[in-house]
């Protein structure tokens, strides 16, 4: 006579299938966070970049083309290479003040290989010291 499966016996494999079926969920959320954090790496290097374009076309002394290039040099040597890619530079010089905009894109997933169509702008302004 054959016995019937009791308790354990007709769970087995159950945690298995659990596991299976909740692995996507996990690697959707881990992806999704990823993704956040790139967003938000990418909004602190376009901050810091343009803080220190700021401060190297105050510092600079000369005409306002040399105060520009100080500052778009020094906002793209401050930024990782895979963030270079469609940056965009604004330095310019008002009233005491040199002020630096920066516009990174943010990357999908991988710096580098891919970006979103939205831009991210980081500004920052220096007291000139001429």
């Amino acid at each position: 006579m054959r016995r019937q499966a009791h308790g354990r016996d007709r769970d087995r494999g159950q945690t298995a299938i659990e596991f299976v079926g909740v692995t996507p969920l996990i690697i959707l959320l881990l992806v999704a966070l990823w993704q956040c954090a790139l967003i938000g790496y990418t909004f602190i290097l376009a901050g810091n970049a343009a803080d220190m374009g700021a401060r190297a076309g105050a510092g600079t002394q000369g005409t306002a083309q040399a105060q520009q290039t100080a500052c778009e040099r020094a906002a793209r040597d401050d930024l990782p290479s895979a963030w270079t890619d469609g940056v965009g530079y604004g330095c310019d010089g008002e009233r005491g003040l040199y002020r630096a905009t920066i516009t990174l894109n943010v990357p999908v997933m991988v710096p580098g290989v891919l970006n979103f169509p939205f831009p991210v702008d980081g500004e920052a302004a220096s007291v000139k010291e001429n």
